[in-house]
């Protein structure tokens, strides 16, 4: 049988195809735009999500003996508010997991009702991405469009509504809304009333590997797939990219470098960080995990390529950086504020430490460098809740670069696994709608069937040291500079 994997990115989406033994037939990308309609705002259309959705997949599977296709599950960006009217049409833009402007909500959450109330009821604190403090936006800021909505989704879940005509979600991903009881994976009474919601605005909520109902006879038609094919919950991205790299059962690590980066670690028991500088989400595989997420990873390197030095060829200027743990000029990695484990929507990125000696592979070496520094930051947080690593898994489009996976290594200090598919939410997402179908049993058996190490990243003794040193300096700009964040942020 096959199965498709749909991962809605913040980008494009991302489809794959795979079959019963893990095998990935086809993959097919598609990109849709994203909208900044005021500074620190993000924002797309749910509209182009499915439109590149459905073209995608029938993309996907031209070649293929569409018969065959049993499933589709997703990873999809988290935290993006989507909000249907009573006809379940689309009111307003999605405001994405990156938008940063609900920062008098997440005050108010925080300070008002307070951060010892907030993570009793959902085992986090607000952040800006989160999807509380969107609903609070929009009920300050557009009550004509709050007084509309009969349906609030996250962005995969508007597609699997669209392919199934049920309103559902996931654990993992309700885990990121601030609605959420994670520990109970339940809908939080008392957050709603906070949010001035009623549960019933709330989709249905299901495991990640759980089928929710099947492809709609018209869009299985359009498609060319039997009528019978399986929808699965999927997960948020993160999630889905954990099950992608076999992140599951007990005391796993998956490092990813996306367009955000995260340190995702698995636990077969829920545990909550008392400073709430990492998330506390229910996982994909039935159990829960710790998370920092920094805003910024990848697309940091992106932005420095793309927009400052003008350049596609991001691997030619890897190929002028050799001293490695010696550089001079440091870079905070906050091009979208940050989250783990600041939580400073004003914070800010910034180069600090050139001299006229300063070259162009010292500042791209302090871009890869700042964000290895910054995922470290979440880590340090792990290590100080008892939690003992010594690898990680990798994925993302960042984990394509061997000088940067040689930076996690040394500067995280940890065995940094290379699967042999770095395909993240998207194998994820297949092998969550395999386990939907019966396929395997659970997440942790497809994962140990599919899910191969190819290659590891050893850490070096005498860089680590290097990079400890580093890090000290690193760890000190930040605290130093957030006075100036918020006054040229006001």
């Amino acid at each position: 049988m096959l199965y498709i994997g749909v991962d809605l990115g913040t980008s494009a989406v991302k489809l794959l195809l795979m079959d019963s033994e893990g095998k990935i037939k086809n993959i097919v990308s598609r990109e849709y735009p994203l909208y900044f309609p005021h500074p620190g705002w993000s924002e797309q259309k749910p509209e182009d999500w499915w439109t590149q959705t459905v073209e995608g997949i029938k993309e996907l599977i031209q070649d293929a003996d569409k018969s065959q296709v049993a499933g589709i599950s997703f990873g999809g960006q988290m935290h993006g508010l989507v909000i249907l009217d009573k006809e379940d049409t689309v009111i307003r833009p999605a405001i994405l997991w990156n938008d940063g402007r609900t920062y008098e909500e997440c005050d108010y959450l925080n300070n008002v009702i307070g951060k010892e109330k907030l993570s009793e009821y959902t085992a986090n604190i607000s952040f800006t991405g989160f999807t509380a403090p969107k609903i609070l936006w929009v009920k300050n800021k557009e009550p004509e469009n709050f007084a509309k909505i009969e349906k609030i989704m996250l962005p995969k879940d508007y597609i699997a509504y669209k392919l199934t005509g049920v309103h559902c979600t996931d654990v993992s991903d309700a885990s990121g809304m601030l609605l959420f009881d994670v520990k109970n994976r339940t809908w939080s009474k008392e957050m709603c009333e906070i949010c001035g919601i009623t549960e019933d605005k709330l989709a249905k909520c299901y495991e990640s590997y759980e089928a929710v109902g099947t492809v709609l006879p018209e869009i299985a038609d359009e498609l060319g797939i039997p009528h019978n094919v399986v929808v699965a919950a999927g997960a948020g991205d993160n999630a889905a990219a954990a099950v992608g790299t076999g992140t599951v059962g007990d005391n796993m690590c998956n490092i990813s470098l996306g367009t955000s980066g995260t340190i995702f670690i698995s636990s077969k028991n829920f545990g909550v960080d008392k400073f709430n500088a990492l998330h506390s989400f229910a996982h994909a595989d039935g159990k829960y995990h710790l998370m920092g997420c920094m805003l910024s990873a990848a697309s940091c390197n992106k932005w420095w390529m793309d927009e400052i030095i003008k350049t596609k060829e991001y691997a030619n200027e890897q190929k002028g950086i050799e001293k490695l743990g010696e550089n001079h000029v440091y870079f905070l990695p906050y091009l979208m504020g940050e989250r783990s484990p600041h939580n400073n929507p004003n914070a800010r990125a910034t180069f600090i430490g050139m001299t006229m000696d300063t070259t162009r592979e010292d500042m791209t070496q302090a871009v890869l460098e700042g964000v290895a520094f910054a995922l470290r930051d979440s880590l340090e947080v792990a290590k100080s809740l008892g939690i003992k690593l010594e690898r990680t898994k990798i994925c993302g489009g960042g984990a394509k670069s061997p000088l940067w996976k040689k930076m996690i290594a040394n500067i995280l200090n940890l065995k940094v696994d290379v699967i042999e598919s770095e395909e993240g939410p998207a194998m994820g997402g297949a092998m969550l709608a395999a386990v939907a179908c019966g396929e395997y049993k659970s997440v942790e058996e497809i994962a140990a069937k599919v899910v191969k190490i190819v290659d590891t990243v050893e850490p070096d003794p005498e860089l680590v040291k290097k990079y400890d040193e580093r890090y000290a300096q690193f760890k000190e700009i930040y605290p130093a500079c957030k006075p100036v964040f918020d006054i040229i942020t006001k």
